[in-house]
């Protein structure tokens, strides 16, 4: 049994035989954070993995199906941080995953410098626009735009809590590539893999994921793109494969 609130509906995870709380009144998860989840190097069988920026929990619940390691993830709103206690506890992963509601700016101090050998996050894309448009949901608002931390906060706190050696992996756009890299070699992560996103074949890449190693040598790998739609609009299948599994 689960107990639903207001608008809240019970959705499959795909591919992983998994449940997730969502409602229409909060912010959803997306395709970004199934690639993310899919992109990031975990341990299989033990380690101390961490996502920042949760939401509802979907990239722990993901990755719980890549890895036997323990993992935390933390959220500062309220709403997002129940649904992801509750989804967790509906799929009987309590003994490995963890959700922390509060900011990811104290979580070193709270949760140990150098901790963690994996850190992924997928965080608010855009610049705080201009008073009067930024959306009227807290909850949307909060997940878009960089409200309640930047970009910076995110890569300075992900190298505080990744070890040496360690890796840390992130979704965003490509227009903030060079931010991205920047602030990571400011903070000691030095890019290490790079993948681009296209919607559809001959247009541009509208997404980006990228893993880089605390205090790593400097060697960059792009990888092969991902084209996410065929022109007629269905998936390809190497989306498909991420999905639901599917050769």
């Amino acid at each position: 049994m689960i107990n639903l609130k207001g608008d809240e509906r019970l959705d499959y995870l795909l591919a992983g035989d998994l449940r997730i709380i969502q409602s229409p009144s909060v912010f959803s998860f997306s395709l970004d954070a199934v690639l993310l989840a899919k992109f990031a190097y975990v341990p299989i069988q033990k380690g101390n993995i961490i996502d920042l920026c949760s939401g509802n929990g979907v990239i722990p619940l993901f990755l719980s199906t890549r890895t036997k390691g323990k993992i935390i993830g933390v959220e500062i709103q309220e709403r997002l941080y129940d649904m992801a206690v509750r989804s967790i506890q509906y799929n009987g992963l309590e003994n490995r995953i963890q959700m922390v509601h509060g900011d990811i700016k104290e979580m070193p101090k709270q949760l140990g410098y150098g901790r963690f050998e994996v850190v992924t996050c997928n965080p608010p894309y855009f610049k705080t626009p201009p008073e009067g448009e930024i959306n009227p949901n807290e909850h949307l608002a909060i997940a878009r735009h960089e409200i309640l931390c930047t970009l910076e906060d995110v890569i300075k706190v992900s190298s505080d809590l990744v070890k040496q050696g360690g890796k840390v992996a992130l979704v965003h756009r490509p227009g903030r590539l060079m931010d991205i890299v920047t602030l990571m070699r400011q903070y000691r992560l030095e890019p290490k893999r790079i993948q681009f996103i296209y919607p559809k074949q001959g247009k541009e890449a509208n997404t980006l994921l990228i893993e880089a190693i605390k205090d790593g040598s400097p060697d960059l790998k792009i990888l092969p793109p991902l084209v996410v739609y065929h022109d007629n609009n269905e998936y390809t299948k190497e989306i498909r494969a991420i999905l639901y599994g599917e050769s």
